[in-house]
């Protein structure tokens, strides 16, 4: 049985499914992975939280970075394999759909309550009295106070991110909350952070009224999402994984299909009646 087939078959014979996705669902749309098919990071490591609060010049360096990088994620369009989950999510066929991404291309491409587990690069949250603003707003701010960066260009980064250094991050004006001059953070949960708690708990309990975990482009690595596998299978439910490399959970799973994931969620969309444009 070919991939395309097998994932076909595990689909018609589980009618409600906990989808999971990572960053490997996004790469189509332009939007890069954070780690290559060995699960090792693509150059450099992404910000943690600790280094983030460590002071004001890592967050010279992060807003910089994320000046650079910011619309090639605002520019971003949902992709097929978005779309093939949202008809999934049209036709009754998705128990709950979590996702590890921070995109926002799951609700552009039609999917209702998704479960952002790790929050939305959409928005920027102050640290001290929690107000909130539209991460589109603050990008002018930055164009406005960072001259010098404005015409820099660097290979793009997962999540808004971009791979530059440079002297001028001593110089780059960072952005305070305009209400109390806290710390701005993008509304994302950083390496080192926890979930918050009722995220998990909601995409727990979806659990109980699931047939089958599908996991679609996530090596897994973080336990975030990990601990959906551990707990899918303390339930018994069988776990799939569309994810081109190895993930954390291969020992758990029923189905591994190494593919593309585009091409072969078409296919399966096709497979079971539910092919778009």
């Amino acid at each position: 049985m070919n991939h395309s087939a097998a994932l076909q078959d595990f689909v018609e014979r589980h009618r409600r499914l906990f989808v999971l996705t990572g960053a490997g669902i996004s790469t189509d749309s332009g939007i890069p992975g954070y780690r290559d098919e060995q699960g090792r990071w693509q150059r450099s490591a992404p910000m943690t939280i600790s280094a983030f609060m460590s002071g004001h010049a890592a967050r010279q360096r992060y807003w910089a970075r994320s000046m650079v990088g910011w619309p090639v994620a605002a520019g971003a369009h949902p992709n097929v394999s978005h779309r093939v989950v949202a008809r999934l999510g049209d036709a009754g066929r998705v128990s709950a759909l979590v996702t590890q991404n921070v995109d926002g291309l799951h609700q552009q491409a039609g999917s209702r309550d998704v479960v952002e587990l790790h929050g939305s690069i959409r928005q920027v949250v102050c640290l001290s009295c929690a107000t909130r603003y539209p991460r589109a707003e603050l990008q002018h701010w930055l164009w406005q106070h960072n001259p010098d960066f404005r015409d820099m260009t660097a290979l793009p980064a997962a999540d808004g991110d971009a791979h530059l250094e440079s002297p001028l991050f001593d110089n780059f004006a960072v952005p305070v909350c305009e209400r109390c001059e806290g710390v701005l953070k993008p509304d994302v949960v950083f390496f080192g952070e926890s979930v918050p708690r009722e995220r998990v708990d909601t995409g727990r309990a979806a659990l109980a009224s699931s047939d089958a975990v599908l996991v679609v482009g996530s090596s897994l690595t973080v336990f975030s999402g990990y601990r959906f596998c551990l707990w899918a299978n303390e339930l018994g439910l069988p776990i799939a994984a569309l994810n081109l490399g190895t993930t954390r959970a291969d020992p758990l799973l029923t189905l591994k299909v190494s593919a593309p994931i585009g091409p072969t969620l078409s296919a399966l969309a096709s497979g079971i009646g539910l092919a778009g444009d």
